[in-house]
């Protein structure tokens, strides 16, 4: 009796009772929040002229801060992979004093307000700042610059990739490594061939949530970056000062191509995810 109900769950491809209602919910809500504001934006867009458009999202400002935006975000998202990863193994791998409150403060930038988290990485990295005033001592600035642009977007995006190639890590059978090590693959052998193919997929959706929050990410960069035209103005702010200017067609605008600029890229991560998990699998 019981191999035949779940026979006929299967036949009927009904997995949860209700589907055609949880399906129906699903698409409402996700039209609700997600397809109807877009299409508003997409929408407002298309009020402006073509002329209008090209020259409020070709100006040399706002291409300015796209390129900032943009080319800040995957420097944080690589950053993030490499130390992300390492951060990752040692909680997944090693047992030492503190490891439990190591691994709840990467949770923090979730947590942490964002203004916050601006506020304080401004004062750790300004001129005067704890950490500031030895790296202006060699000659380097870091806040009102873009490197300072680049550590807030590290800093917000780190529990991304840990907290995405954790459970993986947790998963990977040690035997396979010590099989490794049995037919005598090195430390880097192992990790190439064994380790890296299996969290690879991981590693791409963690550079992948990393890159998007960092693309349109506010409050924590807006006190560190400094805000000057042509050099430490992220587009976020551009979009905000359009508003508050009540240029509400020149906002949706630039955000419109912010937003198929983004979305091309992580169309471009996903396909690359999915062949990397496709390789895994044939591996």
């Amino acid at each position: 009796m019981v191999f035949a109900k779940t026979g006929s769950v299967a036949a009927g491809n009904r997995v949860l009772p209700g589907f055609g209602l949880s399906l129906g919910f699903t698409l409402f809500y996700l039209g609700l929040i997600v397809l109807i504001p877009l299409s508003a934006l997409v929408w407002k867009t298309f009020s402006l002229s073509w002329e209008a458009f090209w020259h409020t999202v070709a100006s040399p400002r706002v291409v300015a801060s796209y390129r900032l935006s943009f080319g800040a975000a995957l420097i944080a998202a690589f950053l993030n992979v490499i130390f992300g990863g390492v951060v990752a193994w040692v909680l997944v791998r090693y047992r030492f004093p503190g490891k439990r409150i190591i691994d709840a403060l990467v949770d923090l930038p979730f947590a942490l307000p964002t203004a916050v988290a601006g506020i304080a990485l401004t004062t750790l990295y300004a001129p005067n700042g704890w950490f500031g005033r030895y790296f202006e001592a060699a000659g380097i600035k870091v806040a009102f610059t873009p490197l300072g642009i680049v550590i807030a977007l590290t800093f917000i995006g780190l529990p991304f990739v840990v907290r995405t190639v954790q459970p993986v890590l947790q998963d990977i059978e040690r035997e396979l490594e010590e099989a490794a090590a049995c037919l005598g693959a090195s430390r880097a052998q192992t990790f190439l061939r064994v380790i890296l193919p299996a969290i690879a997929p991981a590693l791409l959706t963690g550079f992948a949530l990393a890159f998007a929050r960092a693309t349109g990410e506010y409050g924590s960069v807006i006190f560190i970056a400094g805000n000057m035209p042509m050099i430490s103005e992220i587009t976020p702010l551009l979009i905000v000062t359009r508003l508050e200017q009540y240029d509400y067609a020149g906002a949706t605008a630039i955000a419109a191509v912010m937003l198929a600029a983004a979305f091309v890229l992580l169309l471009a991560i996903n396909l690359l995810q999915a062949w990397a998990r496709g390789r895994a699998q044939r591996a």
